[in-house]
Parts: structure tokens; C-alpha cells; sequence
């Protein structure tokens, strides 16, 4: 049975963990230089040393993470979007497919300054919302769970067993991204564009199902819509045990993955066999890593722990499509070849420190925005098209009731 929503207002939990998925995509893609991998000339060792580090406890905490957290918020939006138009006696269902399209818009424009957009991919993928949302929850439940065990790398796996001593061919995104370094380094911001509009959103593609993100894209997806009906960020004492419990099992669980996932090369000598079990672990690791973040978070907000802290978040997260376009505006800008070319003098500490000036700069300006209007310039847009039929309608049926 499905759990109705108590809260009345926004979950500010939601926003928050939102606004940290935000920041934390910002410093992993800032030390990707926006895709633009490069590694800066003539560094000092010791810069070179401290580059490592904060190279590898970035890319540990949030790579993939911070991804899996805003796609589980994702299913937890539609869930919240869906409910609240069936207490109105609606079906939010065509509407969401309507509003996805916008979406994909908007990707398509992020998608010139940024060949790593996510907003396409989410666009597309969150259609499959649509035939599961009447689903009892058992049954959302065990597709959620097989599409997070990767069936296409079992399959690829099963054919390992068959000929382990085939060695498989690169990836095909390889290609693509071999490509992308000639326009992201150029000076033509035109020739950026279009390498990243056609090279690079092939790439990207190739690159997510290659690494799992096809299935546990939509996984996320059902398990936040879940979340979302059990009212898990709603405050109360079954989500705090809810959340405990499953910040025990992330945590014990991530250990064995990461260690497995490590020691692949080790243990398993048919590279036939490493491939498909790496993504799989590499998957599964990600998953634990993530659910440890957003038990911590939430625990720490609900129980008012750290919760004034953690709400320096939130005005990020009601303005996270802003945000997230933003970032690949004046990244790009700050990176690229067209722009600043900050890409050949800047390790991963410089970069690091940018992220996080930028960061700082985009919660500054999320708060002065939402002083005075009530939702982000982009999501302003976006609702106001998402429901400008709707209101032509109820304006026609109040002429005709008049």
C-alpha cells in the first residue's frame, strides 16, 4: 500500500542532499577540466604529489555518486509531482512526458558547452516513470533490483566463461573521446559546439551503457519513485530507523565490493571475465558509497545534528537545473581553448579550488535569487511550460462558467 506524503511544504532534506549532489558534481567536473583531460606541465613534485591525492579522494567520495544521488532525487520528484496530482484527481503521467521533452531541450542547449550532459540521458530514460507508476511497490521493487544487477554484463559474462581467452576490443567511446581534445582545446567556440553536440554526445553514450549507467540509470529512478510513496525523507521514526539501517548495510557491504572490485586484476586472469565483472562491482560499489551519503545526510538533517549546516544546500538544490547549466556555461568557458584555456596550468588542487569558489559563488547567488522569486530562472521557465496548456484550459472552462 502506498504511503502517503505528509509533508505539506518542500522536504527541505530533499533540496539540501540535492544541493550537496550539486556542489559535488561541480568539483568532480572541475577536475576533469569539463572533459577536457589534461595534465598540467612543469608542476613542482610536491604539487604533483598533492594533485594525486585530491585527484583520487574526489573521484573516491563523488564520482558516480553524486550522479546516483541526483537520479535517485529524480524519482523521488516524480513521486511528489505524481501524488499530488492524484490527490486533485489528475493523472500527472501526460504531463510528465511533457515536461521530460522540455527537458531534453534544455539538455540539447547544455549539451554544446558540456558533451557529459546529463539532463538528455535523464529526459529519455525517465520515460520508463511512466508504465511502472502504477505498479505495486513489490514490483517496482524486483525490476528496480534486476535492471541494478546489470543484465547486459551478465550476458557479456556469460560468453567470458565460453571463450575466456579472447581479449575484448576497446570500447567504442574510446574513438569518440580520442577526438573530443582537438575542439575542446581549440579557439572556435563553434567548433566546440558542434564536436560536442555530435563526437561528443556519441561518446557520452557509448560511454554510459559501456559503464552500467543505462540500467542503473532508471534503477535509481524506480527506487527514488519508492522512496518517494514510503515517505523515507518525510521526518518521523520509521525513517530513521529506515535510514540506519541502511547506512549499516551500505557500509558493510561497500568494504567486500571495493576490495573485490580491486583485486579483479589479481584474482581473475581472463580479461573476457574482468570487463563485465568490473562494471558490475564498479556499479555496486557505487551504490553502497551512495546510499552511506544519503543515510549520513539525512540522518544528520532529521536529527538536527549538523541540519543548520547542511541547509546552506538547499537554496542550490531548488535551483538545481540553474545550477547544473550554469556550471557548464562558465566551466567550459573557464577551461576550454575558446575561453579561458585555464585546462594547461591547472592540477587537480587548483581545480578543486575553483570547483569550490564557483560552488560558493552559485549558493551565493541561488539565495539572492530566491529572495525575490520563488523558483530558479530555469525551473521558472520549465514549470511555466510544463503546465502553459493546463492553464489555458482552466481559463477557458472559467470563461464558459462565467
Amino acid at each position: 500500500m502506498i504511503k502517503a506524503h505528509t509533508a505539506s511544504s518542500r522536504l527541505d532534506v530533499i533540496d539540501a542532499l540535492r544541493g550537496f549532489a550539486i556542489v559535488s558534481i561541480m568539483l568532480v567536473h572541475n577536475l576533469e577540466h569539463f572533459d577536457l583531460i589534461y595534465t598540467a606541465q612543469g608542476l613542482p613534485a610536491w604539487m604533483k604529489s598533492l594533485d594525486s591525492i585530491v585527484w583520487d579522494m574526489v573521484f573516491f567520495l563523488f564520482s558516480g555518486k553524486s550522479y546516483a544521488i541526483f537520479s535517485l532525487l529524480f524519482g523521488v520528484t516524480f513521486f511528489i509531482q505524481l501524488h499530488s496530482r492524484q490527490q486533485r484527481g489528475e493523472d500527472f503521467r501526460p504531463r510528465f512526458a511533457w515536461r521530460l521533452a522540455l527537458l531534453f531541450g534544455f539538455g540539447l542547449v547544455n549539451s554544446l558547452f558540456y558533451e557529459g550532459d546529463i539532463l538528455t540521458f535523464y529526459a529519455v530514460v525517465g520515460l520508463v516513470l511512466i508504465p511502472v507508476a502504477r505498479l505495486g511497490n513489490k514490483a517496482v521493487f524486483a525490476i528496480a533490483l534486476l535492471l541494478m544487477l546489470q543484465p547486459a554484463e551478465w550476458l557479456v559474462l556469460l560468453d567470458g566463461l565460453q571463450h575466456p581467452e579472447l581479449k575484448p576490443a576497446d570500447p567504442p567511446s574510446w574513438a569518440y573521446f580520442g577526438k573530443s581534445f582537438a575542439y575542446l582545446s581549440g579557439d572556435s567556440v563553434l567548433a566546440t559546439w558542434y564536436g560536442n553536440f555530435t563526437n561528443g554526445k556519441m561518446g557520452v553514450l557509448l560511454w554510459s551503457w559501456e559503464n552500467g549507467r543505462m540500467f542503473q540509470m532508471p534503477s535509481l529512478f524506480m527506487l527514488g519513485m519508492l522512496a518517494g510513496r514510503m515517505s523515507l525523507f518525510v521526518p518521523s521514526p520509521e525513517s530513521r530507523r529506515f535510514w540506519t539501517r541502511t547506512l549499516l548495510a551500505a557500509a558493510l557491504l561497500f568494504v567486500p565490493l571495493l576490495v573485490a572490485r580491486s583485486e579483479l586484476g589479481r584474482l581473475i586472469a581472463s580479461e573476457a571475465l574482468r570487463s563485465p565483472l568490473w562494471v558490475m562491482l564498479s556499479t555496486w560499489s557505487s551504490l553502497a558509497l551512495m546510499l552511506v551519503l544519503v543515510s549520513s545526510f539525512v540522518l544528520l538533517f532529521q536529527t538536527g545534528s549538523l541540519e543548520r549546516m547542511l541547509r546552506i544546500f538547499a537554496p542550490l538544490g531548488r535551483m538545481s537545473l540553474t545550477s547544473y547549466v550554469t556550471q557548464s556555461l562558465v566551466g567550459s568557458f573557464i577551461y576550454y581553448g575558446y575561453g579561458l584555456g585555464l585546462y594547461k596550468i591547472t592540477g587537480a588542487s587548483h581545480c578543486l579550488l575553483i570547483g569550490l569558489g564557483l560552488a560558493l559563488l552559485q549558493g551565493w547567488f541561488s539565495v539572492w535569487w530566491l529572495n525575490g522569486h520563488k523558483q530558479g530562472p530555469l525551473e521558472a521557465l520549465w514549470h511555466r511550460a510544463t503546465w502553459a496548456g493546463r492553464r489555458a484550459d482552466v481559463r477557458a472552462a472559467q470563461a464558459i462558467n462565467t
